[in-house]
């Protein structure tokens, strides 16, 4: 590999707020906010939207969209 061409691999949090999660990985990412972690050092921290614990998929809360009732509703209300 070349020199300096690269950006830094560090550890990074990556903290789902809606989920009440968060998980130490390496990532090229960074930021300048930083939390300090479990085994007292301080890393910068990433907010994410969705994680696995917030994810309708994963918890197990997905709704159905009924699509079949909006289309009939669609065609009564304007003809079809």
């Amino acid at each position: 590999m070349k020199k300096d061409i690269h950006p830094d691999y560090q550890p990074v949090v990556f903290r789902d707020k809606a989920g009440d999660f968060a998980f130490l990985t390496r990532s090229t990412a960074t930021s300048e906010e930083r939390i300090t972690w479990e085994d007292g050092r301080s890393y910068p921290v990433i907010d994410v939207e969705v994680s696995s614990a917030s994810h309708p998929f994963y918890t197990g809360k997905g709704r159905v969209v009924d699509t079949a009732g909006r289309v009939e509703r669609f065609r009564r209300r304007y003809g079809g």
